[in-house]
């Protein structure tokens, strides 16, 4: 594939990712879900109202920059509310959301082409992500669960930017800092993004010191058989040979410990600081380290992880298999003519024909196979590295890494990092904190669908576009709920496959 039909390609994903995002963006003249606090929150922050909120303020801000801008544009004004405490028109505070959510699957279609320079790869990636429900019913409300991923993603990608380009390293490293920096300052959680980086800097190092110690002890032998043999041409093709097997981690070792951390340490804590700022000045109640207990206290009183305290509750180990989506809006009308009872009671049960309804769950078939991907790579690098120090019985690292275990080591510390915290956490929780994961089992599946595009085996090159069909086909399938187009009461129904989905 060329570089101008890799362009192309970017292009046309970042365009129906735009055209999603903002088709019929002021459908529903109300607030949707969360809406009630960030929409609410973003223009307390212009009319200068003070608030208590959970979160850091970054993504508030957002919002608040898109409500300014779209209160001075002619346009968007056709319908307005007062519900945030001003008369505005739902694209005021939603349109800068579905423009940022537009540039997640650009990002990692990024990731994809610098983990692996493929544009096959990448493609897919961007492809897939653009196709999954909970990221444009995110996008397409004035939430802020987008910025911690958006910011975090953009972290990462400007890191790996870095590791590639030497002379403009320290640039791209403060640009990292600074997106890291402001995924944490939307939700605490976006430092996972952070702390995957961590890791995998840790291990480059680690196998560097492994592998760097294993030739020096062959060195020795070598040395002593070129003495006894006289021959050094075996010791040159030694050399050669292992300088090629470490190559791959070699960029993460040009990163030293300083660098580390004031690049990726100091610079994002004083990112998060700074954000702080606004919000102290227009609250002065609490300081800064006063409102950090305040809100580490509001998480605490959330309560336990049950459907007693709220009927979306959803532990960890049932967001891989998306067991339990949340409706974000349900509304019922005779007809599709009818206007949406937005700012009225509901229909009685049964009475309505057409469902308005915005369900926040993934694609299906992306996120089943999304995981599947993950359980593979965790297997491939199980195979790989630990089966040969059980075989050995020491432990021993294979003396050489591919590009692809590479890749996979990657996406499983990621993946894991962003999801096994959340098993400690006994507040209740919502599929919406996995996107911080999931994100990376996007990458996971179109690295597999790749890598049987590129597969001489005819059944292998059938199962990844049997794959790629099925989460397309899923996309086209479940677009309804994640768009909130009008449904009968039988296309509902076909759409809720489990009773834990409604």
């Amino acid at each position: 594939m060329t570089k101008k039909w890799f362009q192309i390609g970017l292009a046309s994903i970042f365009l129906f990712s735009l055209a999603l995002r903002f088709w019929g963006l002021g459908r529903f003249n109300t607030l949707v879900f969360d809406e009630i606090y960030y929409a609410k929150f973003g223009n307390n922050y212009l009319s200068h109202v003070p608030f208590f909120d959970g979160h850091p303020p970054l993504g508030k801000y957002m919002i608040a920059v898109g409500i300014w801008v779209g209160s001075h544009v002619p346009f968007w004004q056709n319908t307005v509310n007062g519900l945030t405490g001003s008369l505005l028109s739902p694209w005021s505070y939603r349109w800068i959301n579905a423009f940022s959510g537009s540039f997640i699957p650009l990002i990692i279609a990024s990731i994809a082409y610098q983990l692996s320079y493929r544009h096959s790869f990448a493609l897919l990636a961007g492809f897939f992500t653009a196709c999954d429900g909970i990221f444009i019913v995110e996008s397409r409300y004035a939430l802020i669960n987008i910025y911690i991923v958006l910011f975090g993603l953009l972290g990462q990608w400007l890191f790996l930017l870095a590791l590639a380009n030497q002379r403009q390293r320290p640039i791209y490293l403060v640009l990292a800092g600074i997106g890291f920096g402001a995924s944490v300052a939307t939700k605490w959680n976006g430092l996972f993004f952070l702390l995957g980086i961590y890791l995998i800097w840790i291990i480059g190092w680690i196998w560097q010191w492994i592998i760097k110690a294993k030739s020096q002890a062959k060195d020795v032998i070598d040395d002593l058989s070129a003495s006894l043999t006289r021959n050094s041409t075996i010791t040159l093709i030694r050399y050669q040979q292992t300088n090629a097997q470490i190559s791959l981690l070699q960029n993460l070792t040009q990163i030293n410990i300083w660098q580390i951390i004031f690049f990726l340490g100091i610079i994002p804590l004083a990112v998060y600081s700074l954000i702080w700022i606004p919000h102290l000045q227009l609250d002065t109640k609490y300081g800064f380290l006063e409102v950090h207990q305040q809100i580490l206290a509001f998480h605490e009183r959330l309560g336990g992880n049950n459907a007693k305290v709220h009927p979306y509750c959803a532990a960890w180990y049932k967001w891989p298999l998306m067991n339990r989506p949340m409706a974000y809006y349900y509304q019922t009308t005779q007809s599709v003519t009818d206007p949406l009872p937005v700012f009225g009671p509901a229909l009685p049960a049964g009475a309505g024909k057409v469902i308005y309804d915005v369900h926040a769950m993934g694609n299906p078939f992306l996120w089943w196979f999304g995981a599947a991907a993950i359980l593979f790579l965790i297997g491939m690098l199980v195979i790989q590295l630990v089966i040969p120090w059980v075989k050995q019985k020491r432990f021993s690292l294979p003396t050489k890494l591919s590009i692809d275990t590479w890749i996979a080591l990657y996406l499983v510390v990621n993946y894991a990092v962003n999801l096994v915290p959340w098993m400690k956490v006994t507040r209740c929780v919502f599929i919406y904190h996995y996107m911080t994961a999931v994100v990376f089992a996007f990458l996971a599946i179109a690295w597999f669908v790749d890598q049987c595009f590129r597969s001489y085996y005819r059944p292998l090159r059938a199962l990844g576009i049997t794959i790629s069909f099925l989460i397309l086909l899923a996309f086209v399938f479940w677009m309804p709920i994640y768009l909130g187009l009008p449904l009968s009461s039988g296309g509902y129904k076909v759409r809720m496959w489990f009773n834990s989905w409604i």
